[in-house]
């Protein structure tokens, strides 16, 4: 079996464990009256984190194997994954809104990626690391503060899940730094880097854990599967001296595929809003119905928008 096959192939099983976490994930929190941070006291719980622990290691694998420019385009198929896993383990089906959305984010982040050169991390020096550590900190926390103003649980979830995306990207930057330092020895000096690195990547599964309380799968997967992968690249534009290919061409291609991903997002966020907005209406005349009938509340229907 060649290399590249090998990669191809650690890539898929990764992002179906990424995506039986991330079911695990909104079945704990749709489920659970617990933390909706760390609910460290379900056993489901840490069975998810396991999952996306097994799903990173098999990302790195794969990046051992395989180029950039394969194996991360590939993490999208995550939400591809996600969705029918969901209908069948869960009997949760999404609509045909959440299909186009997912598709849409998918094609847009996979263009971005495949067009984006490779980064050289080993030529920013500790100091602007470290801004770079403490800039995203304060990001992700502005976040957080943000989505704690918000009422909507489909606007608040997206909030969460753009600094969960954002966490994990800066981990993976500062991650691929490490790697390339640890073939030559790694100082002591890189320890606060590590540090960040645990940082950033306990933030990010915790809130990704928060942003699928009250709004399903696809909306906060589809985000933080899109997010992670444009942030790292961003840092990478700016501080790393990456660039698109094709030059000014693919600059071009790749703001527009910038665009199909935003409104794949868009979609998925609108599509949990009419269903939030539907699914009030339906439950209260159930209720109503309930009531005339004499029937108790454990034999009414739930409503399909809420299942």
């Amino acid at each position: 079996m060649s290399a590249l096959v090998l990669a191809v192939l650690l890539s898929l099983v990764s992002a179906v464990a990424y995506a039986a976490a991330a079911i695990v994930q909104e079945r704990v929190a749709a489920s659970g009256p617990g933390s909706t941070y760390a609910p460290v006291r379900r056993p489901a719980w840490w069975g998810s984190v396991s999952l996306n622990g097994l799903g990173a290691a098999l990302h790195v694998a794969a990046l051992a194997c395989g180029p950039l420019t394969l194996v991360q385009p590939m993490g999208a198929l995550t939400i591809v994954f996600a969705l029918p896993m969901s209908a069948v383990l869960v009997r949760r089906r999404a609509g045909a809104a959440a299909w186009r959305g997912a598709v849409m984010a998918t094609a847009g982040l996979a263009g971005l990626l495949v067009l984006t050169n490779g980064a050289d991390t080993d030529d920013l020096a500790m100091g602007p690391r470290l801004v770079l550590a403490a800039s995203g900190f304060g990001a992700v926390a502005a976040l957080f503060v943000a989505s704690r103003a918000l009422r909507r649980a489909a606007t608040r979830s997206v909030l969460l899940a753009t600094a969960a995306g954002g966490a994990f990207g800066l981990a993976s930057v500062f991650t691929k730094s490490v790697a390339e330092d640890w073939e030559s020895g790694l100082p002591l000096s890189e320890l606060p880097v590590l540090f960040a690195i645990a940082g950033f990547a306990i933030s990010g599964l915790l809130l990704s854990q928060a942003s699928y309380r009250g709004a399903g799968l696809a909306a906060p997967l589809a985000t933080v599967t899109v997010v992670n992968p444009v942030v790292a690249a961003a840092i990478g534009l700016t501080l790393f001296g990456e660039s698109f290919r094709y030059g000014t061409a693919g600059t071009a291609i790749a703001l527009g595929f910038g665009v199909v991903a935003a409104g794949g997002l868009i979609l998925l966020t609108t599509e949990r809003l009419s269903a939030a907005h539907h699914a009030k209406p339906v439950l209260a005349s159930d209720t109503a119905s309930a009531g005339r009938q004499g029937d108790s509340p454990d034999q009414t229907a739930t409503p399909p928008a809420l299942r």
